[in-house]
């Protein structure tokens, strides 16, 4: 079984290859690195790059925080236990989040990690997602499909089950509109059902892996398209609901602010520039208001090709 040791040190190694990964396909510019402390227990080391060939603003953090668990992070966890008795936690993980300079490029985020409490309960999580600013048909049915061959190698359950789960957690609520073509989620991956502490985190390790390969696939398929002012002011109203669902609605970002974690690591995942229109409408038959058309939840994009 994984220790707690074991799992920490390959989020770190995870964190080196795809920063590695990253460098070479931008081809410009490197990553500047923060290390930092909570003052709750632990830290991290938060990887930033800006202004490249390829990327505007990106990061890929590393954490791994431990602490006190809050009576409200124990409530929405739907965890028992004696109100005189306090519950420690342990954090890691490697999470991502890259904004382009081309708006033909798309957004991607991933995040995997790890939970544990003093109390034996742990779980893996985590996810990968990507959000054209234009979406491309061929290129989504690319990206799930690369999804889903992970997925059916450790079982034939987890793609439809996830991406489920990533149509139903990446939603702008309050637009009611995907966040972009989804992907995978999951949460709270435990011994369960037959599947074993390793099991769980080889799964795990497949979907930080296939990170570089994935989104090299979508770069060098977009980044050489032409683009103008157009198709600049409409990257900039996408950029602006990716702020709405980050501050609104994410998880993670809701557990790191509130468990006293690093505010520019957390924020590390808003683009550097966005915009809001008032009442903002695409032009019909638009390339903008297809996007739009296809921002929705249920889609087999798989098939759609």
């Amino acid at each position: 079984m994984p220790s707690e040791t074991e799992i920490t040190d390959w989020f770190k190694e995870l964190q080196d290859n795809i920063c590695d990964g990253l460098e070479k396909l931008d081809g410009e510019v490197s990553f500047h690195e923060d290390m930092w402390s909570r003052e709750g227990g632990g830290g991290g080391r938060t990887r930033v790059i800006r202004n490249g060939a390829l990327i505007e603003k990106g990061g890929v953090n590393f954490s791994a925080v431990e602490g006190h668990m809050p009576p409200e992070l124990l409530k929405v966890l739907k965890v028992e236990t004696e109100t005189s008795k306090k519950i420690s936690f342990y954090a890691t993980g490697v999470s991502i989040v890259l904004h382009p300079q081309s708006p033909m490029i798309p957004i991607i985020h991933m995040n995997v990690r790890y939970f544990q409490m003093s109390n034996g309960l742990w779980w893996f999580g985590g996810g990968i997602d990507l959000t054209p600013h234009y979406v491309d048909l061929i290129l989504a049915g690319d990206f799930h499909r690369h999804l889903k061959k992970v997925c059916d190698k450790h079982h034939i359950s987890y793609y439809p089950e996830f991406k489920k789960w990533a149509d139903d957690y990446f939603f702008i609520q309050h637009r009611n509109e995907s966040r972009g073509i989804g992907g995978i989620f999951f949460d709270r991956l435990k011994e369960k059902g037959g599947f074993t502490k390793l099991q769980r985190f080889n799964f795990v390790k497949e979907v930080g892996n296939a990170f570089v390969p994935l989104y090299t696939h979508q770069v060098n398929n977009t980044r050489k398209l032409d683009y103008g002012q157009n198709e600049l002011n409409w990257q900039r109203l996408r950029r602006g609901r990716y702020v709405e669902f980050n501050l609104v609605w994410d998880r993670g970002t809701k557990f790191g602010l509130e468990t006293n974690g690093r505010t520019e690591s957390i924020l590390m995942s808003l683009p550097p520039q966005a915009d809001w229109e008032y009442c903002f409408s695409a032009e019909a038959n638009s390339a903008e208001e297809k996007t739009l058309n296809k921002l929705k939840k249920g889609i087999n994009w798989i098939d759609l090709f």
